[in-house]
């Protein structure tokens, strides 16, 4: 397969084109990426890859390789974190493997939605992402055989019933921690995305959120999160935190959750 694509790592929201000196080299087998004028104050990070490597074809392919995949998000990432610490730029960041026919096609596309883009910007303007994940350290144990002697029936079944609900409120006390860390952290966020995309088969976490944070209020939220920490770690929870991070999780409007 001959021929290449335009892989676009991201959208800058700047007065002036970004500066592509510097940048990191990006995905392998690529271009060194270049910054493309879209509209007014709206720039494409972009470059030309080739479709031996990322056509169709030999892409569903190498999606089953989790190292290589692993290995074109850093990549990616590098790119998007370069641009984000530019002064007075907005990164909109492209999800992995986002791809045109040419870079006029990726220009005419972005063209004719930079209406939602310089929405998107201005709701991320001045903000990074934060993710917090919640997860219980001890389970709460499923009720064990009653051994103790009983003096009848109904004194067999109360016993029961007592194990079966302090089970039942182990688990509702660590709901309402992970509930109370949504709600004090969310007060904090401009925007809160709650994720649900927990492996089949696994436990869900407590609580999966990324946090829309306005870096001018960085500090506060870690000594937040680092408070919240301690209080669920003595419920018998752990709070791993992640980021900062460009705005992944909030280039599609919605609500919060």
């Amino acid at each position: 397969m001959s021929g290449t694509a335009t892989y676009i790592y991201c959208i800058v929201h700047a007065a002036a084109a970004p500066k592509a000196s510097r940048v990191p080299p990006g995905l392998p087998d690529a271009t060194p990426p270049s910054v493309v004028s879209v509209a007014r104050s709206l720039w494409l990070v972009a470059a030309e890859v080739p479709l031996d490597t990322y056509g169709a074809e030999p892409l569903e392919s190498a999606l089953r390789n989790m190292d290589w995949v692993g290995q074109i998000a850093v990549a990616h990432e590098a790119v998007v974190e370069h641009l984000a610490r530019q002064p007075r730029v907005t990164v909109i960041p492209m999800k992995l493997f986002t791809m045109f026919s040419s870079t006029e096609r990726a220009v005419e596309d972005m063209r004719s939605h930079q209406k939602d883009l310089r929405a998107i910007a201005k709701r991320i303007a001045g903000c990074e992402e934060w993710g917090v994940r919640m997860s219980a350290t001890r389970r709460p144990s499923a009720p064990g055989p009653i051994v103790q002697r009983v003096a009848s029936g109904a004194a067999f079944l109360a016993a029961k019933k007592r194990a079966r609900d302090s089970v039942r409120e182990s688990a509702l006390a660590l709901a309402a921690v992970a509930e109370d860390t949504f709600s004090c952290l969310s007060s904090a966020s401009r925007d809160v995305r709650r994720r649900d995309d927990a492996p089949e088969g696994a436990t869900p976490p407590l609580l999966d959120a990324a946090f829309l944070i306005p870096t001018t209020e960085r500090a506060s939220f870690k000594t937040a999160v680092r408070q919240l920490a301690r209080q669920a770690r003595v419920k018998g929870a752990e709070l791993t935190v992640t980021g900062p991070w460009p705005a992944y999780n909030f280039i599609q409007s919605g609500r919060r959750s």
